[in-house]
């Protein structure tokens, strides 16, 4: 594991704001509310949900302004999505990026209930010449000295997906403050980035636009001066529950040798999960594991276990995921200076006692 000592008061500051989802939670096939991972990247805005409305602009036809209740009323949908954010497994690399110092918690998989976006598109009346459509939340900061509210685009075909929502519910209740109330995007398959919180508005632009949050921040870099290749779909991960119990400070995990099963899940928004991979030898060898059956959402992640023959000693183990694309997790991490998409396999230092 990557050292990360010389955590910064900022670094700490941030990981009090946001938290991950604890690996035991992995066992449930719904991630509760409470333990889904959450990233706020600047404060939780106070919104009266009875006098929010979300507008609808720019280049289209019939331009609108609905009410959650006005949402609510038409024909709604429950998908269960798993997002990730991009920075999951940041503070494994080294040099370590100053940014929400993430290990592999960064993760979660609710079911979203809300109105298909393209149902609203469509209400709307997009115009042809339409390039993006600009996402604008409520939330409001400053990077990179400019102050700015957050705003992502995402192209009219991404857009017009039918899984893409507009979701004013997770896990059967309304929207929680910290996860988007009233309304947010949901993208499956993208990082979670994409999918912008406390919704305001949707713009229609005819070129591509040009917010810190697409050109400047969540884009591929080995050196800061660099333009980057923009981050988009979530790449191939497999987790694993740590078996065992736990050592209180260090997290490292005691288990006596015998036959046990390891259980974890997996997603890929390239493709569809194929094959589960374990190793208790830090990668030297692997076994295949048995995937539990497709969920009935193809956005959701895919449990997975295996029958490990635990002997005595230390072992490192690890999992590691094959979609249908063929695009398999690293051994080892790949560095770009935003610490994005590290999907290098875990690693899980346990002790078997004779």
């Amino acid at each position: 594991m990557a050292d990360v000592a010389g955590i910064t008061r900022e670094e700490l500051q941030l990981a009090a704001r946001n938290h991950g989802m604890p690996l035991e939670a992995l066992r449930y096939d719904v991630t509760p509310s409470g333990l889904h991972y959450l990233l706020i990247h600047y404060d939780i805005p106070q919104i009266d949900a009875d006098a929010w409305r979300l507008h609808v602009g720019g280049l289209v036809a019939r331009p609108l302004s609905l009410s959650l209740s006005d949402l609510r009323q038409r024909s709604t949908v429950t998908r269960s999505v798993t997002l990730e954010c991009a920075g999951n497994g940041r503070a494994l690399l080294a040099p370590r990026p100053l940014s929400q110092p993430w290990l592999l918690e960064a993760v979660g998989n609710a079911e979203w209930t809300g109105v298909p976006l393209r149902d609203v598109l469509e209400e709307a009346g997009v115009e042809p010449s339409i390039a993006e459509l600009v996402f604008t939340g409520f939330d409001r900061g400053v990077e990179g000295e400019i102050e700015q509210a957050y705003e992502r685009s995402l192209s009219i075909a991404e857009s017009m997906r039918e899984d893409v929502l507009l979701a004013f519910a997770m896990n059967g209740e309304a929207l929680p403050p910290q996860h988007g109330a009233p309304l947010r995007l949901i993208v499956p398959g993208w990082y979670g980035m994409t999918s912008v919180k406390w919704l305001s508005r949707i713009t229609a632009v005819g070129e591509e636009f040009g917010g810190y949050q697409m050109a400047t921040s969540y884009r591929f870099r080995s050196d800061p001066a660099e333009v980057g290749e923009a981050v988009t779909r979530v790449r191939p991960r497999s987790l694993m529950i740590p078996p065992g119990i736990p050592e209180f400070l260090t997290r490292s995990r005691v288990l006596d040798a015998g036959t046990h099963e390891v259980r974890g899940r997996a997603w890929s928004g390239l493709g569809a999960i194929e094959r589960v991979e374990f190793s208790d030898d830090g990668g030297g060898t692997w076994s295949d594991g048995r995937l539990d059956a497709p969920h009935r959402d193809s956005t959701a992640w895919r449990g997975w276990s295996i029958e490990w023959s635990a002997s005595p000693g230390e072992r490192v183990l690890c999992c590691r995921a094959t979609d249908s694309t063929g695009a398999t997790q690293p051994l080892e991490p790949g560095w770009n200076v935003g610490g994005y998409a590290n999907n290098a396999v875990q690693r899980v230092t346990v002790t078997v006692r004779g």
